[in-house]
């Protein structure tokens, strides 16, 4: 069910810096509420001092709010290689332990990042496996999202939904790869199908223009080039909007469009500037 009320959301950004204290201080005073943290598979803390440090790196973006995502290429729960697909779920749980060292909370992962094809992968061992590391995030007080990509599997809505609804997986929606795909761009789906089965798992957003080969993830430059998919995650209520751009000129420029989207949203529906509550269910999310 989409919402007639409209809370502001919180607004976050990157992990674009290296040490927290040039994060901390770059997303404060630019006026961000939260940090979305990236692993990276080269650099995952391993050994027990390694995940106590990495634990105080995240301790000091206080009093920022904190969310997680895996962008692991190739490196999928559902892959058919037993090996490679244990692999994977060993590397996911080890992420969802350390989230919950930090206070749990949530992460996005992905289904068949960085592949060419769908046939290295099994459609019943990701739902398997998916579901299972749902179930053991929400033991730890972690809320598992799946992310739909612009190619794939999760880009298509009704394959989407299916994951999402035989895993338990909540939702993270994002709005560049929903435009990209072949078909929102052909006019078989919209993005709204992307969420409508279920507007009330949706937890987050990564919020850009679009995604060009060999430019990366471009901000919006006018409100028109994202306001039918900002007018989406209004109607849902979507609460944390993460500004996916990766070097700082894009991010601010992407802020300020932004800022000026909800502005507008805000006085045509004359709703409260509060950030949005966090929604029930599973692990707390900040």
């Amino acid at each position: 069910m989409f919402s007639g009320k409209f809370m502001r959301p919180t607004l976050a950004m990157v992990n674009l810096f290296h040490d927290p204290d040039d994060l901390r201080a770059f997303a404060r005073d630019h006026g961000f509420d939260g940090i979305e943290w990236s692993f990276h598979l080269d650099d995952l803390p391993r050994s027990p001092a390694d995940q106590s440090r990495w634990v105080q790196r995240v301790h000091r973006l206080q009093p920022l709010a904190v969310r997680y995502h895996c962008p692991f290429s190739r490196m999928d729960l559902g892959d058919d290689d037993p090996d490679r697909a244990a692999e994977a779920v060993d590397i996911f749980r080890r992420i969802v332990r350390l989230v919950a060292k930090v206070g749990g909370g949530v992460l996005s992962i992905h289904i068949g990042l960085g592949q060419d094809s769908t046939e290295p992968l099994s459609w019943e061992g990701t739902v398997s496996h998916l579901g299972d590391l749902v179930r053991f995030g929400a033991q730890q007080q972690v809320r598992v999202c799946l992310e739909n990509l612009a190619w794939g599997w999760t880009s298509r809505p009704n394959l989407f939904e299916k994951l999402v609804r035989m895993s338990g997986a909540w939702v993270t929606l994002d709005i560049g790869h929903a435009r990209a795909c072949e078909c929102v761009q052909t006019g078989q789906y919209t993005v709204e199908d992307f969420v409508s089965p279920h507007p009330e798992r949706v937890l987050g957003a990564h919020v850009y223009h679009e995604e060009i080969e060999g430019q990366g993830h471009t901000p919006p430059k006018t409100c028109d080039d994202i306001a039918e998919r900002v007018d989406l995650l209004r109607r849902i209520d979507c609460p944390w909007w993460t500004l996916e751009l990766h070097d700082p000129e894009s991010l601010l420029l992407a802020r300020d469009v932004v800022d000026r989207c909800l502005e507008d949203g805000l006085e045509s529906k004359g709703a409260p500037s509060g950030p949005a509550p966090a929604r029930t269910g599973g692990g707390a999310a900040p």
